[in-house]
């Protein structure tokens, strides 16, 4: 079984008459989409359709997530077949708030630097929604911006690729003198807003992960649109969707195999609320890792504050296993970085990678173009009753700038050992 991904390059995108891709040229209709997700979905009251592009003096506030344009050319199985999918360009989602962890995107400023998304031709998706509950509002704009991305991604049906990239996996069992070396991904699964869904078919919006997880899986079905993000967590380290398909954890592992490691597989599990369920979440995922045979495992997480805990057991019967752990992971050390960083440890964690203090204070410029509920980012994890100024600046936190200090490492903020 083999992933292939025919990938188109996006040089512009702009709203027109018609939904099509050519030469590079991406054309969309909005009028036609908005018609098709009030149908798919009666929820929708309204959408609105931005094409915003990196440099502009634009800010996109309540930002809900984020997907890479990906379909099916060949094949219903996620993970195998041929996918096609659109480059330099994300389709955006945001609208009214819908817990208090929605967060920011600057095309242009300080604010840019921070984000990868700033770097990305995007297409915003504003959704508005009926008088819903906030689940059923987070799973409405969840499911539009899984539509809006596929409808953009068939574009390219029966187009010759830009680029064509096999990922192979697991043909063979490798050198044996290489170490084995596994792949642990923590999923939140905690209710409260606060999940991620798991695709096994083109044709699924998904099953929420804890009716699945713990499970050993082929890590292309993440790349190829396996896991679809439904957190309202701190933007800072959610990952959203297009971190999930583009994860690079999983593409340095598959980089890597049969020259510096064999990449014998992946672990997905989950972070639960309870004690009692996270210590048998975390003893079936060690157990999982150790029917691998793992001599080495990279453990990265998503949120902060009870998932620390999560890693931690996880690190610590790893380690006491004699299976070496290297883990991933933001920090909330407060504004000068002086408070404790995590809110659980254990001795056997010697080897973490930092992705940066989400507490860091940071001052936008105001920009010449919003869109969003500009007045609900004092609401946002991360902001505070005064983070908007008068003159349309902004004072918040790292938290709350979309993929600041992500957790899998796709960010541009890195650390040294002082």
């Amino acid at each position: 079984m083999t992933l292939i991904l025919h990938e188109f390059d996006v040089a512009d995108a702009l709203l027109a008459s018609q939904t099509a891709y050519s030469a590079g040229e991406l054309s969309i209709d909005a009028e036609a989409l908005t018609k098709e997700l009030k149908h798919q979905d009666p929820r929708i009251k309204d959408v609105r359709f931005t094409v915003v592009h990196p440099g502009e003096s634009t800010r996109i506030l309540c930002v809900k997530d984020a997907l890479a344009p990906m379909c099916k050319a060949k094949g219903v199985q996620l993970g195998a077949g041929i996918s096609h999918c659109l480059n330099n360009l994300a389709v955006v989602t945001c609208g009214p708030i819908v817990a208090f962890q929605e967060g920011i995107i600057d095309m242009s400023g300080p604010g840019a630097a921070y984000s990868p998304f700033a770097s990305l031709i995007l297409l915003v998706v504003e959704i508005s929604v009926a008088s819903i509950t906030p689940h059923q509002h987070e799973e409405t704009v969840r499911h539009a911006g899984m539509y809006v991305a596929e409808a953009l991604a068939k574009t390219t049906i029966n187009q010759h690729p830009d680029q064509v990239q096999e990922i192979v996996w697991g043909e063979s069992d490798g050198d044996p003198s290489l170490p084995r070396v596994a792949y642990l991904s923590l999923q939140l699964s905690q209710g409260l807003l606060h999940d991620n869904y798991l695709r096994r078919t083109v044709d699924s919006y998904g099953v929420n992960v804890k009716q699945e997880l713990p499970s050993v899986i082929d890590p292309r079905l993440v790349l190829d649109g396996g896991l679809v993000s439904g957190n309202c967590v701190s933007a800072c380290d959610k990952t959203t969707t297009y971190h999930h398909q583009k994860n690079p954890v999983i593409l340095e592992l598959l980089a890597g195999q049969g020259i510096r490691w064999n990449f014998v597989g992946m672990v997905l599990s989950h972070v639960p609320t309870r004690l009692a369920e996270k210590r048998q979440a975390a003893k079936t995922a060690v157990d999982m890792l150790r029917e691998l045979n793992a001599e080495g495992v990279v453990v990265t997480k998503e949120g902060f504050g009870n998932p620390d805990a999560d890693m931690m057991m996880i690190i610590r019967w790893l380690e006491q296993a004699g299976v070496k752990t290297v883990a991933i992971s933001d920090e909330f050390a407060g504004p000068e970085g002086d408070s404790q960083s995590l809110a659980d440890a254990t001795p056997e964690a010697d080897a973490l990678v930092s992705t940066g203090n989400a507490n860091q204070r940071i001052k936008l410029p105001p920009m010449r173009k919003v869109i969003g509920p500009l007045p609900d980012v004092a609401r946002l994890a991360g902001g505070y009753p005064h983070s908007l100024h008068h003159d349309g600046a902004l004072e918040i936190e790292l938290q709350a700038i979309v993929g600041a200090t992500n957790q899998l490492g796709y960010s541009f903020l890195s650390c040294r050992e002082v």
